[in-house]
């Protein structure tokens, strides 16, 4: 099927994959399939696409995750931040449903901008610029993120990516590893309730271990950088700079897997002033 008209899809290839971004959707990522076809991220009908929600992968900035009540206080200033959430909460920046200019570098790489001083209604009251730049080589896609402060004052600010995986391949279950140490307990609005603990035996994937029937949603911390999804006759590998330093586990109500590498923790603008 098709895109809808109003969605504008850029592709780039290598012999290995091929992967479908779209500018005017917060540059996320539509699809990344291999070059038998086989979906990487998990398989997105480009007729369901209404916003990133329905993608493949999507970028979060300048913050990740939820903000308490959409409030904060930084630098003395108390912030107020736009409602998002039925719960009161506002949550994933205000980037991912935004057009991005787009640059093509190479056949196999793909360079998005943005600025936020191009949208009034912008949810965040410091200006600042980003850049998400996609660059496919081997078997490998690279993901980089650039956040840039172009205010007068400092600004508080942190970034995430937001894939889903494909969980079943030709029914098997993955085992994952994602060897994290701690763990965050959360309310009904998965907000923390105090700093991170260290991981049950029921939230251990320090070593391969399926998934079976838990359904997490979960943000870890203490963890290499490095996740794994094993399916014995292949397998997907997840590495992530030292700067995202916690990682959101959520098994999406679609049957998806969210591996979500981000520099801080839910609700970290709040936290922070907690110490």
């Amino acid at each position: 099927m098709n895109p809808p008209d109003s969605l504008k899809v850029q592709t780039i290839s290598s012999p290995a994959m091929t992967l479908d971004i779209l500018p005017d959707v917060g540059a996320s990522v539509l699809n990344l399939r291999s070059a038998s076809g086989r979906p990487v991220l998990r398989a997105v009908n480009p007729g369901n696409v209404q916003s990133s929600s329905q993608c493949a992968s999507f970028t979060l900035l300048p913050f990740s995750n939820r903000v308490r009540d959409a409030r904060f206080v930084f630098g003395g200033r108390e912030v107020q931040l736009q409602v998002t959430t039925k719960d009161g909460l506002t949550q994933h920046g205000d980037v991912r449903n935004r057009p991005w200019q787009v640059s093509r570098p190479s056949a196999t790489g793909l360079v998005c901008d943005f600025d936020s001083r191009h949208f009034a209604n912008i949810n965040w009251p410091w200006a600042f610029t980003a850049r998400v730049e996609y660059l496919l080589h081997g078997p490998h896609l690279d993901t980089s993120v650039t956040l840039t402060n172009v205010d007068t004052l400092p600004m508080p600010a942190g970034l995430g990516l937001h894939p889903y995986f494909t969980r079943l391949h030709d029914g098997v279950d993955p085992a994952l590893e994602l060897p994290a140490a701690l763990i965050y307990d959360t309310d009904e609005r998965s907000l923390p309730l105090a700093e991170a603990r260290p991981v049950r035996a029921n939230e251990d994937f320090r070593r391969p271990t399926p998934l079976g029937e838990r359904q997490p949603d979960q943000v870890y911390t203490a963890w290499d950088g490095v996740a794994r999804l094993d399916w014995g006759a292949r397998a997907l590998t997840i590495t992530a700079d030292n700067v995202y330093s916690h990682v959101v586990l959520f098994a999406a109500p679609d049957g998806s897997l969210a591996l979500e590498p981000v520099s801080h923790a839910t609700d970290a603008l709040n936290l922070a002033n907690q110490g």
